[in-house]
């Protein structure tokens, strides 16, 4: 893969959000906190969140030069939502952070993958 993304609107719009969610999780703002707790994540890994948050907004931002990057950031976002969307379901938690956040955000980063960065 030698190409940039085409488009790399998409890639930057997806950057953009993973950059705010991860200032969403710093803290956590109350909404976050209310679904770590529903997923019965474990409070002492919720420092974790906002750097893979940064990192995947940077491996996004620094794959529009490097695509490999940027290709990899991306299906690595899918596989964070896919965890994402099975914690849900382990908790029976599904209402709206289920079909709304999390698998949202599965769908974008799909789109990404395959928009941007497909053959």
């Amino acid at each position: 893969m030698t190409a940039l993304p085409d488009p790399v609107w998409p890639v930057a719009l997806l950057a953009f959000i993973q950059f705010g969610d991860g200032l969403l999780c710093l803290g956590p703002v109350p909404f976050v906190r209310r679904c770590f707790e529903d997923v019965r994540f474990p409070r002492k890994w919720w420092w974790l969140t906002p750097p893979l948050k940064f990192a995947a907004a940077l491996g996004l931002v620094a794959g529009i030069r490097l695509p490999v990057l940027g290709a990899v950031t991306v299906w690595a976002l899918v596989l964070y939502f896919l965890v994402a969307i099975a914690f849900h379901v382990r908790a029976r938690d599904f209402g709206r952070n289920l079909f709304l956040n999390a698998t949202g955000m599965l769908l974008i980063c799909l789109l990404v993958a395959v928009y941007s960065f497909g053959p």
